[in-house]
This record gives structure tokens, C-alpha cells and sequence, in this order.
């Protein structure tokens, strides 16, 4: 008769179970949201450089590359990183542009994540 009542009062997972089991997953989620704004932030700047670079020609000049990035981030209302932080260097017959920057994500209290982009695109060259 023993084991029959140890039977009935085993009803499976209990409420503090359940927090367990599912917190981790609550704070993974919540971390995904809120690095979701700082990752579509980078597409939009990794897209403008790809656009700048079937824009621009071989022959374009440094000033004219910033001012296309300028318009692109005008258009897709990137706020940071600004096209100062993308380095436009020569390299031989091709223009390299490089946005390299870090950006931050709060998470909880002082708690936040950081995270590193780097992004470097060549126009012109054999590819053109």
C-alpha cells in the first residue's frame, strides 16, 4: 500500500521545476532581442558598403565614396556608426572601404554585452 500512495502524490514537474528548466532560456531569449537592433544595425552598414561598392567606379575618388556611404546612411538612418568611422584607403588600382567598430547591448542592471564588427569591401580592380 506503501508504493501506491508514493504513486499518487508523484504528479511530474513542479512549479519551481518549470523556472528552473525554462529560465535559462528566458534570459537567452531576452539577450537575442536585445542584440537583434545592434545585428540589423550592422546589415545596414555592411549592405551600404556592398551598394556603394556596384555604385562607385574604379576611378572614384575618396570624397566621392564618403559621399555615397553618407547617402546610403541618410537613407537607412544608420546613426552609428557615421561614414567617418569607415576607413576609404587606395590599394593599387582598387579602393578598400573598412567600418570597423564596437557596439554595446544592455541586458540587465550594469550587465551589457559588447560585440565587434568589422566589414571590408574592394571596388574596383579585376572584379569590375
Amino acid at each position: 500500500m506503501h508504493s501506491r500512495q508514493m504513486r499518487d502524490r508523484q504528479r511530474g514537474v513542479t512549479t519551481l521545476g518549470w523556472i528552473v528548466l525554462l529560465l535559462p532560456w528566458v534570459i537567452v531569449g531576452y539577450a537575442v532581442v536585445r542584440l537583434l537592433p545592434v545585428y540589423l544595425n550592422y546589415q545596414k552598414v555592411a549592405k551600404t558598403l556592398e551598394t556603394t561598392a556596384t555604385e562607385a567606379k574604379g576611378g572614384s575618388d575618396a570624397t566621392a565614396i564618403r559621399n555615397t556611404i553618407d547617402k546610403h546612411f541618410d537613407i537607412d538612418m544608420v546613426e552609428f556608426p557615421t561614414s567617418k568611422d569607415v576607413t576609404i584607403t587606395r590599394d593599387g588600382t582598387t579602393w578598400v572601404m573598412e567600418c570597423a567598430y564596437e557596439d554595446q547591448a544592455p541586458l540587465f542592471g550594469n550587465i551589457s554585452m559588447h560585440v565587434n564588427f568589422d566589414k571590408k569591401v574592394t571596388i574596383g580592380g579585376a572584379n569590375e
